[in-house]
């Protein structure tokens, strides 16, 4: 089923409004005052959780191999997740894991 024209950017608009509220309703009206301290640490781990939420799909189910895995997109993760974890450094661990990727698809 397809949708008009006006009928997609209806929705856009209404979606658009709908993540404008979400968004101010924290930070608008939050925005001067303080948060708590155990609001305070639970937001240093959003990165953490959205990030592999990101990737995982491209590395599991890739569009370049028709969604089937791939032993070179599974070991440049593996390779990045490692260099990460060892020297705590995301630019290491982004371009390690870059040539991981761009070594494994060469010679496979």
């Amino acid at each position: 089923m397809t949708q008009s024209g006006p009928e997609i950017w209806t929705i856009i608009a209404i979606l658009g409004v709908g993540t404008f509220l979400i968004r101010f309703s924290f930070l608008g009206l939050v925005g001067r005052r303080g948060l708590p301290a155990w609001a305070l640490r639970y937001l240093r781990y959003t990165p953490v959780a959205v990030l592999p939420g990101l990737i995982a799909p491209m590395v599991l189910w890739p569009e370049a191999t028709g969604g089937a895995p791939d032993p070179a997109r599974l070991l440049a993760a593996a390779v990045t997740m490692a260099i990460g974890v060892l020297t705590k450094s995301l630019l290491f661990a982004v371009a390690g894991g870059a040539a991981t990727l761009y070594t494994a698809l060469y010679l496979v």
